[in-house]
Parts: structure tokens; C-alpha cells; sequence
């Protein structure tokens, strides 16, 4: 267990490269297993993640030539080792449950995945994927104990595009449609479909392949069913969560960052929240220049939303950088019912934090008279005090790092393999622009072991 000591107070200055985006380039991955045709990445990322989905795809049957260096990849799966994917990839990441969509048009074997995982931020249950898949003719059963079972899938008699209605504008049971609608006979039209830049990052990749998709404004997405495929060269779009992570970082600490690589037309919604309570940035041609403007006013109302609303995995680093503006903010989550499980830490180091049931704000919720606490005040501005801190999933995790830089005193991190998760080379760029911070490796095992003995413990 490696541990990150940060002692706050300095602002952060300088420049730093945002990587490649983690949900764009872990589907891209998967979308290559529907050809036997090679695909070569650029601006990989060199993160958790990728290093799981890789691995779970060489089980599967691609050849992989990482140079992480360079950031290329190069992929190809000539044919299927297998279409089982083992039980040790069960709650890595979301992942596995894309590997339906994906393998249904490769093979006639059954498909056997684990149960989804990732971070614990509400249920993310998966009977949207299911139930797209069975309208297209996908056999799927469940089997074995509620986290420990397994997803059996085949399509014998071929999948059939057909109209497809998403209750609620899913990413993930987007991608897992776009995914089987690629290889299916005929047209596939999904309505109510996610929008996100992923999404379309993802649309753009299948159309290089050989797919043929249209994106209406209506949000649906029409898909015409191919088994003739190319090869593909793909440049990764930049992460625009890291993008606005650093931005948040910058402008909490009373800095100036300029995030090379950040794109102005994905981050419009978040750009405007910054504005408004008076956080400084800078559109250049190669990124975006983040920096302090003076006392940061709050007193705004903000509710996350599917894209082009304001993004949920924005919303935890925000909710600190609303901490240091003046006045009560109200952030009112409707995408995961448990994403403010890490406001409790954020009270212990001295945040005024109301953590609410009720829907405090105007959008249809689906959260709305259940007991899910998702929806926070934010009273300002209120200062921070170090403390020992254990991550409890990945976007928390930055989080608490910007608390951490805000504080006073020194605050002691653990849990850094969920940042690893997501950010690639935090602690070199936490370094490069100038934080107070002493990254403890495991080797050091008299002064882990010391500090570990005071640190928090997770239920």
C-alpha cells in the first residue's frame, strides 16, 4: 500500500498534458474485438484501467504491442481464443458486460462474462444492456449469487436490428447496443440513446472500421448491421475529466494551470459553472488555461446531468472547489443515487456539507421519494484541515487530493490504486506543478506500516 502525503498551502502553477480519455479508449478496445482487422491508438493512456481491459481482451484473443511511452497501441484479434471471460475480472471495471455486445456477431459460442464492477456510487445495474440485447434476438441468462454469478449470452439464430427505446440514456447500455448493432442484419435505431463525447469518439471509430451510423439530434442513433471491416488508426480524444479536474485544482489553490489538450467544445457546460462563480480560464488553440480570479462567489444551483448536462464525474471535485466560495451552494445529483459518500471526510476536515434526500432542484429525478441521500448544500467559504484519508473510488479520490492541496497541515492518502484507476502520472504532475506532496512506497514498510496504523478503515 503506497501512501501520498500532501501538505496544503501552495498554489499550483504550471502545465500539465491531459491523457487520453479512460471511457473513451477502454471501449475502443472492445469495439476492435468485432474485426479480425489490426487497429493502432494513439494518446493511450498509461492507466489502471486500460491495463485491465487489455488484459481482459489478450484473454479473449487480441495481440497487443503497447509502447506506453509513445502512447500507441497497436491491436489485432485474428480470431477468438475464447469467449469466456474468467471470474477474476469480476468488479475490475465495467467492462466485462461490454464484451456481450461486442463478441454476439463473432462467434456462436456462449458467451460467459462476470458481473460488472467499477467505483461503489450507486447500483449501475445492467437490465438496460439486457434488455437492448434480447430485442435484437440475444439469448441471455444469469447465473450464480448476486456478485459472484455470471452473464451466459448467445445469439445462434444472429442478432436482427430493430427499434430500440432506452428507459433512461444510459452510457454503458448505449455502447453494449452500438456494439451488437454493428454486426446485426439490418438497422438498428436507438432512441433516448447517450450522447456523451465517448459516444461519438466511440461512432467514429466503428465508422473508420466499416460501420455506418447516423446520430439524429433527438438523441437517437441508427446503425446499419456490416461484416465487411478496414483497418483503423485512431487518436484518442483528450480525458475531459481530467481536463476539468486540474482546472478545479488550479483555481481552488489560488493558481494557474494550463491544461494542454483540453477541449473547449466538450467541457461548454462546465466551462459556464466556472464562470459563474468566478474562476478565471483562458481558451487557447491547444488547451485551456485555468487560473484564480479573485474570491470565489457561490450561491449557485447545479444539478448533474447526462450529457450535454453537467457531468457527475465533475461533480466531487466541485463540490470541494465550492467549499472556498463564499456563500451556500445546493448540488443536486441525478445520474448515481450514492455519489456523495465522500462528504463525510470532506465535514471532518471542516466543510459545512448538508447531505439531503430530497430532490433540491428542477429536474425529473429518478431519486425523487427514495431514501438516497443525493443532494448536498454547500455553505462557504469554510477552511480545511489535513487529516489521514482513504480513497473509496476513483472521482472521490481526486477530490480528496484538492482538499488535501486546500488544507492546512499535512494530510496522509491511501488507497491511491483507485487514482491509478483513471490519472495517469498524478504524483509526476502533482510534482511538475509545484504541490507540497512525498509519495511513501510500499518498500518503505516501517513508515507505511506506521501511518497505515492511523488511518481511517472502510465498511
Amino acid at each position: 500500500m503506497n501512501l501520498l502525503k500532501i501538505t496544503g498551502g501552495t498554489p499550483l502553477k504550471g502545465h500539465v498534458k491531459a491523457a487520453g480519455a479512460k471511457n473513451a479508449m477502454t471501449k475502443l478496445l472492445v469495439a476492435s474485438l468485432l474485426s479480425d482487422k489490426k487497429c493502432t491508438f494513439y494518446n493511450v493512456p498509461n492507466i489502471g484501467d486500460v491495463d485491465v481491459t487489455v488484459a481482459l481482451c489478450e484473454e479473449i484473443g487480441m495481440a497487443v504491442n503497447w509502447d506506453r511511452q509513445a502512447g500507441r497501441m497497436e491491436v489485432i484479434t485474428k480470431e477468438l481464443k475464447t469467449a469466456y471471460v474468467p471470474q477474476r475480472f469480476s468488479g475490475s471495471n465495467r467492462i466485462p458486460i461490454l464484451m456481450i455486445g461486442a463478441l454476439l456477431g463473432r462467434t456462436d459460442q456462449d458467451i460467459i462474462v462476470p458481473t460488472a464492477g467499477g467505483c461503489l456510487i450507486g447500483q449501475r445495474p445492467v437490465d438496460f444492456h439486457i434488455q437492448a440485447l434480447e430485442q435484437m434476438g440475444a439469448v441471455i441468462e444469469y447465473r450464480g449469487m448476486k456478485r459472484e454469478g455470471a452473464y451466459f449470452a448467445h445469439a445462434h439464430n444472429g442478432l436482427k436490428g430493430t427499434l430500440i427505446t432506452l428507459p433512461y440514456p444510459s452510457v454503458g447500455a448505449t455502447e453494449n447496443t452500438i456494439l451488437a448493432s454493428v454486426t446485426a442484419r439490418g438497422i438498428t435505431t436507438i432512441k433516448n440513446a447517450a450522447i456523451e463525447p465517448e459516444i461519438v469518439e466511440l461512432i467514429l471509430f466503428l465508422q473508420k472500421l466499416g460501420a455506418n451510423i447516423t446520430i439524429d439530434v433527438d438523441r437517437t442513433i441508427r446503425i446499419q448491421g456490416t461484416r465487411h471491416f478496414y483497418e483503423v488508426e485512431h487518436t484518442v480524444i483528450p480525458d475531459r475529466i481530467e481536463a476539468a479536474s486540474w482546472g478545479m485544482a488550479a483555481i481552488s489553490t489560488k493558481g494557474r494551470i494550463f491544461v494542454e489538450g483540453a477541449q473547449h467544445v466538450n467541457m461548454i457546460t462546465f466551462l459556464n459553472k466556472i464562470r459563474e462563480v468566478g474562476g478565471g480560464f483562458e481558451i487557447k488553440s491547444n488547451g485551456i488555461e485555468f487560473f484564480y480570479n479573485g474570491p470565489l462567489q457561490g450561491g449557485l444551483h447545479l444539478e448533474t446531468d447526462v450529457h450535454p448536462g453537467f457531468m457527475t464525474d465533475w461533480q466531487q471535485p466541485f463540490v470541494v472547489l465550492m467549499t472556498q466560495a463564499s456563500g451556500s451552494s445546493v448540488i443536486h445529483e441525478t445520474v448515481y443515487e450514492n455519489r456523495f459518500g465522500y462528504a463525510e471526510t470532506l465535514r471532518e476536515m471542516g466543510a459545512d456539507i448538508s447531505l439531503f434526500r430530497q430532490c433540491l432542484g428542477g429536474k425529473q429525478c429518478r431519486f425523487a421519494s427514495k431514501s438516497f441521500g443525493h443532494s448536498v448544500i454547500v455553505k462557504g467559504a469554510t477552511p480545511l484541515v489535513g487529516k489521514n484519508i482513504c480513497i473509496p473510488d476513483l472521482r472521490a479520490g481526486f477530490a480528496y487530493v484538492m482538499a488535501a492541496l486546500i488544507a492546512s497541515g499535512t494530510s496522509t492518502i491511501s488507497g491511491l490504486h483507485f487514482l491509478e484507476r483513471g490519472y495517469e502520472g498524478l504524483v509526476k504532475k502533482l510534482e511538475d506543478l509545484d504541490a507540497d506532496i512525498n509519495l511513501i512506497k510500499e518498500t518503505d514498510k516501517e513508515l507505511v506500516e506506521s501511518m497505515s496504523e492511523s488511518m481511517p478503515v472502510l465498511n
